[in-house]
């Protein structure tokens, strides 16, 4: 019907006709969404992962030493600074949990080196960081002096009454509280220590590979770490079995120049023992103790540098008189040497 047009009045222009987009082609969606998935897929199988909604970075606590940790009491919020951060990074080494156990052997042909109190600092510091399952064990045929060192249990019972259960204890019913009744276990610092028996003569003492193979295994059964004490005879089949068996060695040294050469001489027979033996030489960690308050700073420096061609990482200890007799005791030691102790377990951890 025409539309009448009032007198005077422009003409509405009629309106435009709507615009619509052309429709997609049938399959263009479906081949951009097998495109994207495609790009996905080859993503992942070049190790691209997608980065997931729960993930979240591990955020920095605040200073908790120092200047800034006592501005933080009152109200700030300052990060670490480059010590306290170095600090952190060692505990963070030591404490973690790694799959399968580990042995430790502490070495140097020498005695009065400093391996026993290795063997227990050593152990303390990764109990006590870590939690339990550590187990430092006298592995010597000649007086080892372990069990002095530590505190002892409700028994006096040494890896000689052990060997005569190794079967039942491998065995199904064998359980870990067994142990109690062969190990010391050290309540402050939650280690435990297997003795040898030193107020029998070395000959009446003497262990073969085999009983070394199956205190091991119960030690690999029941802990996650195992740090091992050794003597001072390298030709031992005892020693040379302990070696077979770690997966990393520790030499101890103090700043004494026979030590310290009887420890880069081992290092050296190593090397040229057999590939394993080697490979466990150029991944050792040295620690040089100051057993002498009267040696010079430039002493230990020169030891250090001197095993520095050698092993993977060196650490000095300073002199601490708590460290010179009777019980050794991580807690009582000074400030310093715990320091240094950390850092030493550190240098350990690394290797696992």
């Amino acid at each position: 019907m025409p539309q009448h047009q009032t007198p005077g009045v422009p003409p509405t222009p009629p309106l435009p006709a709507p615009t619509t987009a052309p429709p997609p082609a049938p399959n263009a969606a479906a081949a951009e969404s097998a495109s994207s998935a495609s790009s996905r897929r080859q993503q992942r199988e070049q190790g691209v992962e997608r980065r997931s909604f729960l993930q979240e970075e591990r955020r920095e606590e605040p200073a908790r030493q120092g200047g800034r940790g006592l501005l933080n009491r009152v109200g700030f919020s300052l990060g670490p600074n480059a010590r306290e951060r170095a600090v952190r990074d060692d505990e963070h080494a030591v404490s973690r949990h790694w799959p399968g156990p580990r042995t430790v052997a502490v070495v140097n042909g020498k005695g009065g080196a400093g391996k026993t109190p290795a063997t227990v600092l050593l152990s303390a510091v990764f109990a006590q960081y870590g939690g339990a399952g550590v187990l430092a064990w006298d592995n010597n045929q000649t007086r080892g002096t372990l069990g002095w060192r530590t505190e002892t249990g409700a028994h006096d019972r040494t890896l000689l009454e052990l060997l005569p259960q190794t079967q039942r204890l491998l065995g199904a019913q064998g359980q870990s509280a067994d142990l109690a009744h062969f190990v010391h276990h050290q309540p402050q610092e939650k280690y435990d220590v297997l003795r040898s028996k030193p107020i029998r003569l070395a000959h009446e003492n003497r262990l073969r590979p085999t009983d070394v193979d199956s205190i091991h295994a119960i030690a690999a059964k029941f802990y996650r770490l195992i740090i091992i004490d050794s003597g001072n005879d390298e030709s031992d089949p005892m020693w040379l079995r302990m070696i077979d068996l770690a997966d990393q060695i520790v030499v101890a040294t103090t700043t004494r120049d026979d030590h310290a050469e009887a420890g880069a001489l081992l290092l050296e027979a190593l090397e040229d023992r057999d590939e394993r033996s080697a490979r466990l030489a150029r991944e050792s960690v040295v620690i040089v103790s100051q057993a002498d308050p009267k040696a010079s700073p430039a002493e230990v420096t020169d030891v250090i540098a001197g095993y520095q061609p050698l092993a993977r990482e060196v650490v000095g200890i300073p002199f601490d008189r708590e460290m010179v007799d009777g019980h050794l005791r991580l807690r009582a030691l000074a400030a310093p040497t715990q320091r240094s102790w950390l850092s030493a377990a550190a240098a350990v951890a690394r290797g696992f």
